[in-house]
């Protein structure tokens, strides 16, 4: 392909909009009470929190086309975006209104997160398949920062200078994982700092969301404790959790026999067809387990200890030199009811949630934007907020869009060029001709802008 002519650009359309597919988008948070959720929940004092539901909306549209630092705000004040939304604000004011949180109002910040994906949960079905299984996956990950002035700064497990950001998800086996809760916390805290509370809010988001059947809530070893699997059982939930490799688990390891190892499907492995069996480096086996021996009787968690080991490429390797020669092996606590070599599958796909802070860290959380630590805690919030908001539009516009990356739906759906007109008074969005993607893009905007579904009787 080759430029064909000699262009000139001239800026001078006022009625030409960058993200064609926004106003779907910011109507369906309309839809999903986002103003009113704000309204009857944050109560930020003085001018900065005047009209918060405008500045909340206004962060979180400039989220949803790419925004990922307060003057990049600024993209929402172009062309005919003032024709299409009203309530427009400066990057500056939104700065401002950033600045002024404190810790209690970044809380009703998270209250506003998690009705409003309650809200969407009942307009897109986001969390379609809740009622056979459900995961609910916690994690935790840097946002690297530079300079002396950001508050909270510090180096964590990761030898990385920058902000802890704690993360729930939901998934279902048949829909894309979206964001349950949130806490930022400073560099160097300890994973499972605040994670039973975390987790408490997520499950209490999702059974007021839906009504799930099988709850599985999976985690790595930084969670494996007594007050995280106390706050899953509590919520009505079970546990998939990566168990530590400390002496009581490397002792039961050592108790199962070499005939009780099963082969599985793994990366280059090869299926023999005459044996019906894998052949492969890695093997499952699993044996019953007693964690947190060293609390009170009352505290001592017996579930199964499903134990995957894989043969090591270098035998003289020493990583893990207490065990067996040979291999490395990775545990797993659980109390899920599936079967051996389903369980510790299903516990692999906890890798999910890294897809996830892949997604934001190439979007809105690609920056700490403020140096302070409250204001930085109120943009995670916003941040999730905008993801939920990307997914329940994409999932309603296809199948396909609703697993897909944030950037793609953005690529896809939000950012075509169109130009807004009045004809007959009626407004009028011109898209561009032969866009790949329009039906998707028009089932969005029939879901948000046509007649309301009729109620079931």
């Amino acid at each position: 392909m080759r430029v064909c002519h000699t262009i000139q650009p001239v800026f001078d359309d006022p009625n030409l909009v960058a993200f064609g597919g926004l106003p779907a988008v910011m109507r369906l948070a309309e839809q999903a009470g986002l103003h009113e959720l704000v309204e009857q929940h944050l109560t930020l004092p003085g001018t900065a929190g005047a009209n918060a539901p405008v500045k909340v909306s206004a962060l979180i549209a400039g989220m949803v086309v790419g925004a990922d630092s307060i003057s990049d705000m600024d993209v929402l004040r172009h062309g005919g975006m003032g024709r299409v939304f009203d309530g427009l604000r400066a990057a500056t004011t939104l700065g401002t209104h950033l600045r002024a949180y404190r810790f209690g109002h970044v809380r009703q910040l998270d209250a506003v997160a998690s009705r409003l994906l309650i809200k969407l949960a009942g307009l897109s079905p986001i969390l379609d398949g809740a009622d056979q299984l459900t995961f609910v996956d916690v994690d935790d990950t840097i946002r690297e920062t530079h300079g002396y002035r950001k508050q909270g700064a510090a180096y964590g497990y990761s030898r990385v200078k920058g902000l802890n950001a704690l993360v729930a998800t939901i998934s279902t086996p048949t829909s894309a994982p979206v964001i349950a809760a949130t806490r930022l916390r400073k560099g160097n805290v300890s994973s499972a700092r605040g994670a039973a509370r975390l987790i408490g809010d997520t499950l209490a988001t999702l059974r007021r969301a839906t009504t799930p059947s099988l709850v599985i809530v999976r985690a790595d070893s930084a969670y494996f404790n007594h007050a995280t699997i106390a706050a899953i059982a509590a919520g009505g939930a079970r546990f998939s959790i990566t168990a530590r490799m400390n002496t009581a688990v490397t002792r039961a390891i050592t108790t199962i026999n070499d005939t009780d190892w099963t082969t599985i499907r793994y990366p280059q492995a090869i299926y023999d067809e005459a044996q019906q069996v894998w052949i492969s480096d890695a093997e499952v086996a699993e044996v019953p387990f007693t964690a947190f021996t060293s609390r009170r009787k009352a505290d001592h968690v017996t579930a199964r200890l499903v134990v995957r080991r894989v043969r090591r490429l270098n035998p003289n390797a020493k990583a893990q030199g207490e065990l067996l020669p040979g291999y490395r092996y990775h545990a797993v606590f659980t109390n899920s009811t599936f079967a051996l070599v389903d369980a510790e599958a299903c516990h692999r796909d906890h890798a999910i949630i890294e897809g996830i802070f892949a997604d934001l860290k190439d979007g809105p959380l690609a920056h700490a934007p403020s140096g302070k630590f409250m204001a930085n805690s109120a943009w995670l919030a916003l941040t999730a907020m905008a993801f939920n908001l990307t997914r329940a539009a994409a999932r309603i516009a296809s199948k396909t869009l609703g697993r897909a990356r944030t950037s793609t739906v953005r690529r896809t759906l939000i950012q075509v060029a169109a130009r807004i007109a009045n004809q007959a008074r009626t407004w009028l969005l011109h898209l561009p001709r032969n866009w790949p993607w329009e039906p998707q893009l028009a089932t969005l905007y029939n879901a948000a802008f046509g007649p309301p579904a009729a109620a079931s009787p």
